[in-house]
């Protein structure tokens, strides 16, 4: 309880036992502040993650598409029997064959603006749309086996579920990396404690002669490395948020850094760092600084 009230209500003269200033103080801000950065930044990657997979999630779940392969003088006969197929089953919305510039255009980005569609023997691609009440995928498969045996139904179940659990890794890989950054932290403010705590073992014999107890040593380091934990910290997640807001947008970007950044009140995530960064110092410190205690003559 003491310690708890010395560090609510500092004391100059326990101020005093921890230096202001030397390689333990600047080790400690660095270390808040560089984690602090880092957790910024995997913490955005984490949600951007997720909100990339749910857009194409979304993009592909209420989606499918009929790929048609058949010979030159039967592909219109069977993309009218698909299409009259689709158009008569429940729960399909609509449904439209594309046509060769769409399928130019879809190619476009891997064999350039000018594929020879007439040369190559490409399937016709049909484009579904589910209602919302949604359709039996293996009655249609069925159904177009029967009508037009060249027509594969592709629902993508295989695009999605690979989404959902990219999503969920590398959530989980942002969760870790967060944690991995704590205990880093937490080791190196550690190991800041120790030193400061050695370097001022003759202080401390000389507070404990004239009477100071353990609790009230340990708090004035609490105190301290408590306070260079949050000002590091706080640092470190302005610079953060800094740097996410100077990325270049999506569209800037060509998609490549897939939004990566915060979105509305998300901007608000990183200003909880500081105080956790701080409840780490002050947990790491205060078992630092007993343990050293009961260690010194």
């Amino acid at each position: 309880m003491q310690s708890l009230r010395l560090f609510l209500t500092p004391d100059r003269q326990a101020d005093r036992v921890v230096p202001p200033s030397g390689p333990s103080a600047w080790l400690t801000t660095f270390t808040a502040g560089a984690m602090t950065f880092l957790a910024v930044f995997a913490l955005a990657l984490s949600l951007a993650s997720g909100r990339l997979a749910d857009r194409w999630a979304d993009a592909l779940a209420q989606t499918a598409t009929v790929r048609i392969s058949a010979p030159p003088d039967q592909m219109e006969l069977q993309t009218n029997a698909v299409l009259a197929v689709l158009r008569t089953t429940p729960g399909i919305a609509e449904a439209r064959a594309l046509t060769d510039e769409e399928q130019k255009a879809l190619l476009a980005p891997w064999f350039g603006p000018d594929l020879p569609l007439d040369a190559l023997p490409l399937p016709r691609l049909v484009e579904v749309t589910e209602a919302p009440e949604g359709y039996d995928a293996e009655g249609l498969r069925q159904r177009l086996m029967a009508e037009a045996p060249g027509a594969v139904l592709d629902d993508h179940t295989r695009w999605r579920r690979p989404l959902a659990m990219a999503a969920a890794r590398l959530n989980l890989l942002g969760s870790l990396s967060i944690l991995l950054i704590g205990a880093a932290m937490a080791a190196m403010i550690t190991l800041a404690a120790n030193a400061s705590l050695a370097a001022n073992a003759q202080v401390i014999r000389v507070l404990r002669i004239v009477g100071a107890q353990d609790d009230y040593i340990a708090a004035a380091f609490v105190r301290r490395f408590t306070l260079r934990a949050l000002i590091g910290s706080a640092a470190g997640a302005v610079a953060g948020i800094i740097g996410i807001a100077l990325l270049p947008p999506v569209d800037e970007a060509g998609g490549f850094l897939t939004g990566l950044g915060f979105q509305g009140a998300g901007w608000l995530l990183p200003l909880v760092l500081p105080p956790i960064a701080a409840a780490v110092a002050l947990i790491a410190t205060r078992t630092a600084a007993f343990r050293k205690l009961r260690e010194l003559p």
